[in-house]
């Protein structure tokens, strides 16, 4: 189409900066976009608007982003305006894609087998060198191995970069960097490679083999990445690789929302983009169309109210983008105080099953919480108040048998599809598998199985009306395909149950209802936030679980874990600026003991067993050389090890993060019966003692 059909056809509805973004075609574009503003459809339309203005050739452009979810979504929209053959893919898949293709001719033979866990060779490699491990330490070593790669870390090198980043499994650095080695031995042992190895090999054979180069820099002429905070160091290599000196590059990204940085992701990349290229133009997205005034008003003080707390902010904090509501007004935000956990879950559940009865969809409200494992009060919760919900990062919608045979069936059902509606011939073939159009009264299984039968025909649904055209009604065969799709990028169907989700895997979703649960100190921030970085990501995170909330947005918090328990738990810092009529002011840093004695200085300390002197760490924290026999029950010990993996689960975190191997066997030996007890002990600081001492007391009471 010429440029005034495509102007009229695409452009239409774009706002003023959107339509800067999608008209501003050449040359270096950063897009500096707020949750809410419509980023991605100010660059799919973009895409859209130079492909069929003859800028763009389709088939020489690629866009990048971080999940298969995002890429396949972006896929959706592409294809909606006409430009289907435009390739959207993750970082991993677009790289994977060219060390196929290029492996044969740049190193020859056949590609490695690409591995999908890492726990079976870490194990083998700290077999090798006789390094004890457990499940948790294996788990924390993968995940410390995988930020050194995708930081351009080799075991060597390792040594010098992460001097603070703890004990990932208990082992000390150097132990770490001998099995990060190890590691790479055995996968080269058995040919294998791993996610980061994809990067790290298509990188390498780019840096090496010019020809390699000149070939992607012609496929691909053009550029766009979304979420560009994201991008980890060997990413941004990546992609300068692929630019080859080139500067036709949009990046997409908000600095508020860099929540991934234990990842080895930096938003500096973005902020750094006007001085890399200073022809660069900046178009700032700040006016939200998502979220009311009084949901945009609490996101934007909450980042505010960083830069008045005293600390000096870096360019992160310096110039957050402030956004502006479009929306009408909405109702106020509410804040809940709750006595315990299963109070604050009821409390919950109960208010929204009066927002279901009031008109609000059931998979428009979201419960958002800042570990797994606070979802277990809010399942029995919702499911007592007869309410479904759906654990958002459990199993995989496409991995549930009754939608594996769902497809089966629908794929045979299209071999001889008659002319019929869709929606009609979806829901036969589902008939047969269980589904009715009412929901059943019972919870469990039953309800799970008929949201997911309901969330398919909900999409025929959508998708008949969405992808029909005069020329060609969407027919039975093009939903099985359809589906196919979705099930290969993960980019599944909207199923009817309110979302439990932690705040990391809510981000790049939306709400009508977002319920922003356990807001209490040492949840939010997490208490192993104890640097002024780490209680900002904290912070980011929760400015990332308000902007999802389009209407409805509700904070809570208890004072007590459990029923009658000690109500020492203070509300969230964050809520200091946030609830009406607070003063404000609260520290933004980590909070720090105050009490605290000074330890007098002490001689060498000595093996309470053999009386030799304690040479490491370990030892001096539990009295004892490593070769002598514990003075504790093992079977104390281990309930111990099983509860911290269980909260490193939840946190998403490496389980030394919560207590070492070392402070565990410290605990267990002491046998502390009190809390003033159990601060005693080294490796128990202030914030450890208020988030876990409670539940340490309660597994040594038990013996």
């Amino acid at each position: 189409m010429d440029e005034h059909t495509a102007e009229q056809h695409i452009l239409a509805g774009l706002d003023e900066e959107q339509r800067q973004v999608a008209t501003t075609l050449n040359g270096p574009l950063c897009v500096l976009a707020g949750a809410g503003t419509g980023k991605t459809r100010a660059i799919t339309h973009r895409i859209a608007y130079g492909v069929h203005t003859g800028v763009y050739n389709p088939n020489r452009l690629l866009a990048v982003t971080f999940t298969a979810r995002a890429a396949a979504e972006m896929r959706t929209r592409l294809r909606d305006l006409g430009v289907g053959t435009v390739q959207a893919r993750t970082f991993h898949a677009a790289a994977l894609r060219q060390l196929q293709y290029f492996w044969p001719h740049a190193v020859g033979g056949q590609l490695p087998g690409l591995l999908d866990h890492k726990a079976q060779i870490i194990a083998e490699a700290a077999r090798r060198l006789r390094l004890p491990t457990d499940r948790a330490a294996i788990r924390d070593l993968a995940a410390e191995i995988e930020w050194a790669k995708v930081s351009m870390l080799t075991p060597e090198t390792y040594l010098v970069k992460a001097v603070d980043r703890g004990e990932p499994g208990g082992l000390d650095k150097l132990a770490v960097g001998r099995l990060f080695q190890a590691y790479e031995d055995v996968k080269a042992d058995r040919n294998l490679i791993d996610f980061e190895d994809v990067l790290l090999i298509t990188v390498g054979i780019l840096q090496e083999d010019p020809r390699v180069a000149a070939t992607v820099r012609d496929q691909y002429r053009h550029f766009v990445v979304d979420e560009y905070q994201d991008v980890s160091p060997l990413q941004q290599r990546m992609l300068d690789l692929w630019l080859g000196g080139r500067d036709d590059l949009c990046v997409v990204g908000d600095a508020s929302q860099t929540i991934y940085s234990f990842t080895g992701a930096t938003p500096r990349h973005l902020l750094d983009f006007p001085k890399q290229y200073p022809s660069a133009n900046v178009v700032k997205l700040v006016r939200d169309y998502r979220s009311t005034p009084q949901v945009v008003g609490l996101a934007n003080t909450l980042l505010g109210s960083r830069r008045s707390g005293g600390m000096t902010a870096d360019a992160l904090w310096s110039k957050p983008l402030e956004l502006l509501a479009q929306r009408p007004s909405g109702p106020a935000p509410e804040f809940l105080e709750c006595s315990d956990d299963e109070a604050e879950a009821a409390a919950v559940a109960a208010r929204i099953k009066t927002l279901i009865e009031h008109g609000t969809k059931a998979s428009e409200i979201a419960v958002l919480f800042r570990t797994n494992g606070q979802s277990e009060a809010y399942e029995q919760a919702l499911t007592a108040a007869g309410v479904g919900y759906q654990l958002r990062g459990g199993e995989r919608f496409f991995a549930r048998k009754e939608v594996r045979d769902s497809m089966l069936q629908l794929r045979a059902a299209s071999r001889a599809a008659e002319d019929e509606p869709l929606g009609q011939l979806v829901r036969d073939v589902l008939n047969n598998l269980g589904y009715q159009p009412d929901a059943p009264k019972t919870g469990g299984a039953v309800r799970e199985r008929w949201e997911s039968l309901s969330a398919i025909v909900a999409l025929a649904d959508e998708l008949v009306v969405s992808r029909s055209t005069p020329e060609h009604t969407f027919t039975l065969v093009d939903f099985v395909a359809e589906l196919q799709d979705r099930a290969s990028a993960q980019h599944a169907p909207t199923v009817q149950g309110v979302t439990l989700a932690s705040l990391h895997s809510a981000k790049g979703l939306e709400w009508d209802a977002v319920f922003l649960v356990g807001l209490s100190e040492g949840l939010m921030p997490i208490s192993f936030a104890d640097t002024p970085e780490t209680v900002d990501e904290e912070r980011r995170l929760l400015y990332v679980g308000i902007t999802r909330a389009r209407e409805f947005l509700n904070f809570s918090w208890s004072t007590a874990r459990t029923p009658g328990g000690r109500a020492n738990r203070k509300p969230s810092r964050f809520l200091d600026a946030l609830r009406p009529g607070s003063v404000g002011g609260a520290p933004t840093g980590p909070r720090m003991a105050t009490t605290r004695k000074s330890r007098k200085a002490a001689g060498p300390s000595v093996c309470r067993v053999c009386g030799k002197i304690l040479n490491t760490g370990a030892e001096r924290k539990v009295g004892r050389c490593v070769e002598c026999p514990p003075g504790y029950d093992e079977a104390v010990f281990e309930q111990l090890r099983a509860w911290r993996l269980g909260e490193a689960t939840s946190a998403a975190v490496p389980a030394f993060v919560v207590f070492t191997d070392a402070t565990l066997m410290a605990i267990a030996e002491a046998a502390p019966q009190d809390l003033d007890a159990l601060a005693a002990l080294p490796g128990v600081g202030p914030a450890k003692l208020e988030r876990y001492g409670e539940a340490v007391l309660e597994i040594l009471a038990r013996d």
